[in-house]
């Protein structure tokens, strides 16, 4: 069966994380989505785990079902579908080695909730787990998945967006070289890597290290509503084996549902209180040192790519799953009305469409242009039409600035006749 699977989020037990990241609340946008398997997040925080076992009720797959008594009757008809939730977590590590510091973030994957029992009282040792949903663990990132191995043989750990320079294993600032210097004996047991906002899988084919590597990709939503911005598309059973199997032998993933990568708020380099922006190019020529002030800048994600690629861009590993470069859909909604993202008006047509057309990822990726035309909003087919082909305007993110993303340029939009048409 094929479905869709968003496998990193965050409770409200996480910082900076809204309070409505409540299982009701994620069961409920998992399917505005189109979402069928969700990770829980945070099960290492000891509020969320009691609430996670008061709610949720096991589903004979390995998964979970939010229990009848918390269901609600507020999803439109055309997106109600199953969903089942799969505890995980997400764990910092900052720790020396090799004479610098590391700062790791990794999420982890168990089937019940007695596995993670185990790593929670072994991770209780070491660090707070009472102070953030994701805790943050003096604890050498080799260690920690020698604890999640040592727990269950079911458990996996798969390195968290791993690109991003300040927390993650290839990160420039505080990351490694290879999944080799990172976990060394242990990096056998390594099978997938979160490739995160910032790259997309083709960006990962330039490095032959990773071609045994599952790639996969998920939200980190710290809302409900940003749920979904990046995902998994299975082919297999709807079961916690299925899944992890389909990550370790790549059978039955089918591939992923990507932001563009120039969205993601640290694709170029540069200095954010400077406003500058470079190009790994440009930052050669500056000798990483900001135009403005002097300072280093901050190394992206495209740049380190370069670095440790050894392949040309545009190269495809044989048999590498495909992916879908998508724009969610209330931004495309703003765009065609000309209003913010977070106004009334995109929240009323967002719900209009779902009612109408299904949910978000049908919506998106699925639904014929002429049927979105009847559905009453100007220029959205068009919008639709030309994201699916990757025919956007995109302003590279930097330095934890989100990339601007458009799709309609000052000029097209003049060149409008027929307000549900463009001239082309």
């Amino acid at each position: 069966m094929r479905f869709i699977a968003d496998l990193h989020i965050h409770s409200k037990y996480s910082r900076a994380t809204s309070k409505d990241m409540s299982p009701e609340s994620i069961w409920k946008w998992a399917q505005l989505k189109g979402i069928t398997v969700i990770g829980t997040g945070d099960f290492t925080h000891p509020k969320w785990l009691i609430e996670l076992k008061e709610k949720l009720e096991p589903a004979g797959n390995g998964l979970f079902r939010l229990k009848k008594n918390f269901l609600s009757d507020d999803i439109p008809d055309s997106c109600k579908e199953d969903v089942f939730f799969l505890l995980s977590a997400e764990i910092s590590c900052i720790y020396s080695k090799n004479g610098k510091t590391r700062k790791i973030h990794s999420i982890v994957f168990v089937p019940d909730f007695a596995d993670a029992a185990k790593i929670n009282s072994a991770l209780s040792k070491i660090g707070n787990l009472n102070s953030d949903g994701r805790p943050i663990l003096g604890l050498d990132a080799k260690k920690l998945l020698k604890i999640i191995l040592d727990a269950s043989p079911d458990a996996m750990l798969v390195p968290a967006h791993a690109w991003t320079p300040h927390f993650s294993v290839f990160g420039a600032v505080s990351g490694f070289d290879s999944l080799d210097e990172c976990f060394e004996e242990l990096t056998p047991y390594i099978y997938a890597i979160e490739t995160g906002l910032s790259s997309d899988p083709a960006m990962n084919w330039r490095l032959s290290a990773l071609d045994r590597i599952t790639l996969i990709s998920n939200s980190d939503a710290h809302s409900p509503a940003k749920i979904g911005r990046e995902a998994n598309i299975f082919d297999t059973e709807i079961s916690y084996k299925h899944v992890m199997s389909a990550l370790k032998t790549k059978k039955g993933f089918i591939g992923t549902i990507e932001f563009f990568p120039e969205e993601g708020k640290y694709h170029f380099d540069g200095h954010r209180q400077c406003e500058v922006r470079l190009s790994p190019k440009e930052t050669i020529q500056y000798d990483f040192l900001c135009p403005v002030c002097g300072k280093k800048v901050t190394v992206g994600v495209m740049h380190r790519v370069e670095k440790l690629a050894d392949r040309n861009e545009g190269f495809k590993p044989s048999g590498s799953p495909a992916f879908h470069s998508i724009i969610p859909l209330p931004e495309i909604i703003a765009e065609t009305l000309k209003v913010g993202v977070n106004s009334k008006a995109v929240g009323n047509e967002y719900n209009k469409l779902l009612l109408k057309l299904g949910n978000e990822f049908k919506i998106l990726m699925k639904v014929p242009l002429n049927e979105i035309e009847k559905a009453g909003v100007p220029l959205l087919s068009e919008a639709l039409s030309r994201m699916r082909s990757g025919d956007v305007l995109i302003v590279p993110g930097f330095d934890g600035e989100y990339g601007k993303i458009k799709i309609f340029s000052a000029m097209k939009k003049k060149k409008i006749k027929d307000p549900k048409r463009l001239e082309l």
